[in-house]
Parts: structure tokens; C-alpha cells; sequence
């Protein structure tokens, strides 16, 4: 894939008939006014019809009922598909496999599989449980063997960190696709040609699932970089100028961080990129803003338009 600098945002006609598609990752809410936010968001980034919203886990199940609470609150809200995470850690195969049971008689016919931090966090080494399966590929193919499900897992285009090597790296995705994962979507980058290198060389393995750029809106420069330190995510350098200061001006902070994005997601887009997932971290007003900037929105928006 050839890769070409950032380019200006430009009209959705200028590039091809094809309308991009997105998807959004949500977490369990905490408190009743976390959950009615929640609510408010699912209802807002709905009106994108986006592919699907996917819903996280807590290690070892410690948010399964909040998680199941929130997969019935999209599948009751809006008419868009729900998918439920789901990892190894903490968790013993029958408890997977009571979980995969549980989406089952929701009607979750979609399943991101991870292998899931540590427990502690990043610094803490990860220990499989006992009982349980030892990393994500394994997790697939458990999954696999109970369902016809749709599966997707993560990759990483600047390599996990606790991966060997980009070897190491490769080989892994290419066990989670061959033990039956559909789809895998990226950790956060900013750094396009970092994925573009990524694609290419899993394309070279013979890997042929799609491969979806994961974008992360910035609400707090700080916390993305001090959390890309730990996930080995390259912070480019325009990036670091272009919110300089602005750590006391959260309005202006977002207008930037709204066309960063857009900017980043456009030009993946002039390359032919055409889903896009976004962690909204349960806030709509970016990823709604930056959905807008790159022509999409409600169909009846977009007809007006036209």
C-alpha cells in the first residue's frame, strides 16, 4: 500500500460512491448518572447507523452483569447491532464458555475476543488462569467451537507490547484468524503510516480478514500519551505541538482533537479505508463531530444534503 502524506479534509464526492462505515466501543457505566449518559450517547452515535457499537468486560467477568445490562440497553434502544467483549483473564474455559452461553440467549451473534490486560494493569505481567485458555487465539478458537458466531480480535500496528518480535506479532493474528476470527480491529495509532506498513505485511501471511483502523478521539492529551507510552503507540511529533497548551482549554482542546482525527481518518480514507472503529470512551460529542466532518450522518441529513 503506497502511503501518502496527511491530506486537507476534503468533500465526501471527491472520493468514491462508497459511504465509509463506523463502529463505536462503549463501556459498562458505574453510576445511574454515568448510565443515563450512556444512554444519551448509544442514542446520539445511533443516528450514524453505524456497523455495530461493542461493549467491554472486565477482567475475569467483573462487569458481566453490567455489561449484559448494557448489551439489553442497545438492543432495546436502537436498532443497531451489539457486540460483547469477552477475555481470558481471571476466567476458567467453563466460565467462558457460560458467558458465550449467556450472549447466545441475548441474541449477541457478535463476540470481540481478547486475551485482556493483566489484572492490575499494563505493569503487571499477564499470568493465563489455570483452567482457563492461555491467549487470545485460543480464546477464538473456543469460541469457535460453541457458536456460529461473528468474532473479532484485536491487532496491533506498532506491535503488542509484550510481544518477541513484529514476528511474534504477526504469527499470533494469523492463529486467531485461522482458529476462526472474521475481522480484527486495531489499538489506537496516530501515526498512519505505521498501519499502512502493518497492512502490508499481514496482507504478505497470506491474512486476508479486514483489518480496521481503531481511532481514538483525544479528550485528554496527557492520558492518551501517558497510555500509548504503555501500549508502545507512536505519538508523532505534530501531534505533541499541535495540543501544546491547550491542557487548560478544553473547548479549544476539542476542536483540535475533532480535526486531528478527522484528518487522521480521511487520509486512511484516500487510500481506501472504509470502516473505521472509535473508542468513545462514552462521550458522543467527538466522534458524532468528527463523523460529521467526513460526511457522515443520518441518512435523511445526508439526502437533504444532496
Amino acid at each position: 500500500m503506497t502511503m501518502h502524506p496527511t491530506t486537507p479534509i476534503r468533500p465526501l464526492e471527491e472520493f468514491d460512491s462508497n459511504r465509509i462505515e463506523v463502529s463505536f466501543e462503549l463501556f459498562p457505566a458505574k453510576t445511574p448518572g454515568a448510565g443515563k449518559t450512556l444512554e444519551e450517547t448509544v442514542r446520539r452515535l445511533a443516528s450514524l447507523e453505524p456497523r455495530f457499537f461493542s461493549v467491554t468486560y472486565g477482567a475475569g467477568g467483573s462487569t458481566q452483569t453490567e455489561t449484559s445490562s448494557t448489551l439489553d440497553m442497545i438492543r432495546n434502544e436502537v436498532a443497531v447491532p451489539a457486540a460483547g467483549h469477552l477475555t481470558c483473564v481471571g476466567a476458567s474455559r467453563a466460565d467462558t464458555a457460560a458467558m458465550v452461553e449467556r450472549y447466545r440467549s441475548m441474541g449477541i451473534k457478535h463476540i470481540v475476543a481478547l486475551r485482556g490486560d493483566p489484572s492490575g494493569g499494563l505493569d503487571n505481567a499477564y499470568c493465563p488462569h489455570p483452567e482457563g485458555y492461555a491467549n487470545a487465539a485460543a480464546l477464538v478458537a473456543g469460541i469457535r467451537s460453541l457458536g456460529d458466531f461473528e468474532i473479532s480480535v484485536a491487532a496491533y500496528p506498532e506491535k503488542h507490547p509484550e510481544s518477541s518480535s513484529v514476528e511474534a506479532d504477526l504469527a499470533m493474528l494469523g492463529a486467531k484468524v485461522e482458529n476462526g476470527a472474521t475481522r480484527a480491529i486495531t489499538q489506537f495509532f496516530f501515526d498512519n503510516a505505521a498501519y499502512y506498513r502493518y497492512v502490508d505485511r499481514v496482507r504478505a501471511r497470506g491474512i486476508d480478514v479486514p483489518i480496521v483502523p481503531g481511532i481514538v478521539p483525544i479528550t485528554n492529551f496527557e492520558r492518551v500519551c501517558a497510555f500509548a507510552r504503555k501500549c508502545g503507540a507512536t505519538i508523532p511529533r505534530t501531534l505533541v505541538d499541535r495540543f501544546a497548551g491547550l491542557e487548560g482549554d478544553p473547548e479549544t482542546m476539542k476542536l483540535v482533537a475533532a480535526a486531528v482525527a478527522a484528518e487522521q481518518v480521511a487520509a486512511l480514507r484516500d487510500q481506501g479505508v472504509r470502516h473505521f472503529h472509535f473508542y468513545t470512551l462514552n462521550r458522543a460529542d467527538l466522534a458524532y463531530a468528527i463523523c460529521r466532518l467526513l460526511g457522515v450522518g443520518p441518512k435523511s441529513v445526508v439526502r437533504q444534503a444532496a
